[in-house]
């Protein structure tokens, strides 16, 4: 079920007061969603940091905010925001519990996709309270992503009763929560790691091909045509697929195969997995012909056959 939509206030019993936040993990999510917090009137009172990078950034965004160490962000704090590593969370929230650093009827509220709510479960069992809050944004750690947090959807999961705590709080950063079950949080986030940061890599081998063709700006080139294929794929979905393997030119497959061996080896391997991908998807909405997917087929198995023998013949 998903909340509703950001410009329809919450429930005003639902509100938080004004809370001291605090941030543990000054990476590049939780300074930004601290001053979206501080733009809806709460107030940050304390960040933990460890690298040089961590704590500069915590300085620019958040002037005048005191560095400390996690146990003291958590003192201070009454909603407190882990943003955190995915891998470093579990850890982090067990020491913090068995610290006694958890102080009852905080809000605890952690920014990883991968977890939902019960990762929480030793603070909770300490008299916190947890929130899953994934920002569903690529961030770049500066105050441009304050920006982007208007209209942007947050993977939430909390138990029932503080449901309503959380729409408020996502809502006040700008955002759109969209509920998510605990169980599901893994595929959840595979599917936006896949479309997101695959599509970097996507992008970067792309831009590094057409410079090889000699086209001196590749960014200019690309932006127009990928816009549209984004709007397309988002409106459309599987109908919105063009190119060479949605229409079966087994030949110009084959010649791009060709090219990246020479040219650039090591993108073979994801050009053919994307291409078979393709192909399969194509060929189930019938805009594949099923007597030009025999050809096209044949041309991806035998280049993927071809690649690794090429692969086994220096020993790796």
């Amino acid at each position: 079920m998903n909340a509703p939509h950001p410009t329809e206030p919450p429930d005003p019993s639902a509100r938080p007061a004004r809370l001291s936040v605090g941030v543990v993990g000054a990476g590049r999510v939780g300074p930004a969603l601290a001053c979206a917090l501080r733009l809806a009137g709460h107030r940050p009172v304390a960040v933990s940091g460890v690298s040089d990078a961590s704590r500069r950034r915590a300085e620019r965004m958040l002037p005048g905010v005191p560095l400390v160490p996690p146990a003291r962000v958590l003192e201070l704090a009454d909603l407190v925001l882990l943003t955190v590593p995915d891998d470093a969370l579990p850890g982090l929230v067990q020491g913090l519990s068995e610290t006694g650093a958890v102080r009852p009827g905080q809000l605890l509220v952690h920014t990883s996709g991968r977890y939902g709510a019960s990762v929480l479960d030793p603070a909770r069992r300490a008299g916190a309270l947890p929130l899953a809050l994934h920002p569903a944004m690529t961030f770049t750690g500066t105050e441009v992503d304050v920006q982007r947090l208007a209209g942007c959807s947050f993977g939430v999961t909390a138990p029932e009763e503080l449901r309503l705590a959380a729409q408020a709080l996502v809502i006040e950063m700008g955002g759109e929560p969209e509920w998510i079950a605990e169980e599901a949080r893994p595929l959840y986030h595979a599917g936006l790691a896949l479309g997101a940061n695959h599509l970097v890599t996507l992008v970067a081998q792309a831009m590094e091909l057409l410079r090889k063709a000699g086209v001196e700006h590749p960014d200019r080139m690309l932006g127009p045509l990928l816009g549209a294929a984004l709007d397309n794929a988002l409106r459309s979905g599987d109908a919105a697929l063009t190119g060479p393997v949605a229409r079966g030119d087994a030949g110009t497959v084959a010649a791009h195969v060709s090219e990246l061996r020479k040219h650039a080896p090591g993108t073979v391997s994801g050009y053919l997995a994307m291409a078979r991908t393709t192909a399969d998807r194509a060929l189930a909405h019938g805009l594949l012909k099923p007597e030009l997917a025999e050809d096209l087929l044949g041309v991806l198995a035998d280049s993927a056959d071809a690649a690794g023998g090429a692969e086994g013949s220096d020993g790796r």
